[in-house]
Parts: C-alpha cells; sequence; structure tokens
C-alpha cells in the first residue's frame, strides 16, 4: 500500500517555500532574506552612528570653555588644588581622577565597590570612588595617593608599607594606603568597629591587630600580603605616638 504521507524532507522544503513566499510578499520579491538582515544591519548601525557620543571621552572641560549639552559644573579641591570642571553627570568620581585629570595612582579594579583599589579620602573619610558620582562631591576636598606625600617625602603610612613590604604587585597598594590613613583618623577620634570589645570606654581606643584586620576588611590584596599590610599599618600608628597594642 502506498504512504501517502509526505517524507521529512519534502515537509522541510515546503516549510521553507511557504515562509519564504510570505517573506517576499511582505517585503520585496526581488530582496533575499540575507539581503533582508544586511539592509536592517545597515540602517540600524547607521542610526545608532549618527547620534552623538556622549561617553567618558567628551564628558569633561575645564571652566571657561565651551561644554557639551547636559554637562554641569563642578567645583573640588583635588589634592589641595582647587578644579573647576564641567562633566556629564554620570562620570564616576573614580573616572573623573583617572581618565580625565590623569591621577593613575587611584586604581579601578572590580568597578563594583568589592575590592578597594579605588580608596580615597573624601573630606577625610574613605570612600570607593568607582560607586560615587563625581557630581555629588562638588565642594568636597578629595586626596588621593598623590596627594598624601609632602614634596619628596612620603607620608608615614606610605614609608610603613614600604618598610613592612605591604605589597606585592602593587596594584591594590594605593587604596591600602588611602584606608590606612583614614583608619588611624578614625581610630584618633574613637570610632569603633564590630570587633570593638569596649564601647563604654572613654580611654583611647586601642588598636589590636584584630581591629587592623577588620578595619582594613574592605582592601583586598589577592597577592596575600595581609601581614605586611597589618604590620605596616600598626608601625604607622605606633610612630604616630598613639596608643599601642
Amino acid at each position: 500500500m502506498k504512504d501517502n504521507n509526505p517524507s521529512p524532507n519534502e515537509c522541510s522544503e515546503s516549510s521553507d517555500q511557504r515562509i519564504r513566499a510570505i517573506d517576499d510578499s511582505r517585503i520585496n520579491p526581488n530582496l533575499t532574506r540575507r539581503g533582508f538582515v544586511a539592509t536592517v544591519g545597515v540602517l540600524t548601525g547607521g542610526a545608532y552612528l549618527s547620534k552623538p557620543l556622549r561617553g567618558r571621552g567628551a564628558t569633561l572641560v575645564e571652566a571657561g570653555h565651551e561644554t557639551s549639552t547636559g554637562a554641569v559644573s563642578l567645583n573640588l579641591k583635588i589634592n589641595g588644588q582647587p578644579r573647576s570642571l564641567a562633566i556629564d553627570p554620570r562620570v564616576t568620581l573614580l573616572d573623573l581622577l583617572r581618565e580625565h585629570l590623569d591621577l593613575t595612582g587611584t586604581k579601578k579594579g572590580c568597578d563594583h565597590g568589592q575590592c578597594g583599589a579605588c580608596t580615597v579620602l573624601a573630606n577625610g573619610r574613605r570612600i570607593n570612588s568607582c560607586l560615587s558620582l563625581a557630581v555629588v562631591h562638588d565642594g568636597d576636598q578629595i586626596v588621593t595617593v598623590e596627594g598624601l606625600t609632602n614634596g619628596n617625602e612620603l607620608h608615614p603610612v606610605q614609608a610603613a608599607f614600604i618598610e613592612h613590604d605591604g605589597f606585592q604587585c602593587g596594584y591594590c597598594t594605593s587604596g591600602q594606603i588611602c584606608s590606612a590613613v583614614a583608619l588611624l583618623a578614625e581610630q584618633k577620634r574613637g570610632d569603633a568597629s564590630v570587633v570593638t570589645e569596649d564601647l563604654s570606654s572613654t580611654d583611647p581606643l586601642e588598636l589590636t591587630n584584630d581591629e587592623i584586620r577588620e578595619r582594613m576588611s574592605g582592601n583586598i590584596c589577592r597577592c596575600g600580603a595581609y601581614p605586611g599590610i597589618v604590620a605596616a599599618v600598626q608601625d604607622a600608628h605606633q610612630k604616630s605616638g598613639r596608643t599601642k597594642a
């Protein structure tokens, strides 16, 4: 008995023919599907490229110059130097420092606020600059690792990191140092951490190694130079004349 059911190949060919007929009738009888895709791609890409570019490369100009549409004015004091800028409001403080002011000591690590390589000081307090928009710091004083030195004289924390080998590859070091500088200021103010045992004491806060490890836990060193980092912070603390652990 003859099988009247079409073979799988015949079904496939029939389906393709029907789809091709529908495509051709809706678009252009002389336009193939490959040509259609290519045409759409060209039109879409042209429309995208015709839009004005507003990326990191064209978001910042010095005050007094013509600014791009949507730029906002910003006044900062960075490492003691006043800067008047006009920037795209989407620019992070990290990108402002690195891409536009050429202060590349501040590093971009994870860009998600998880590694601490981008740590800087804003009005004396440490922040992850990758998570902070530059525009929210209008009027603030920003200090990066470049601003910690006094001329050719290293900051005590910088000198301690060198003495105690508080780094290996060095990529995280600028963030570690800025964080350590803020840590010592926090200890001086008596700010507690989660490992501070006596919160009611009026005595100067004892900066133990556990305190240092906890307070530096937001800064990751993938090389594992943590013992040297703790020793460097402790040494800088002791040389500052504060309470010894």
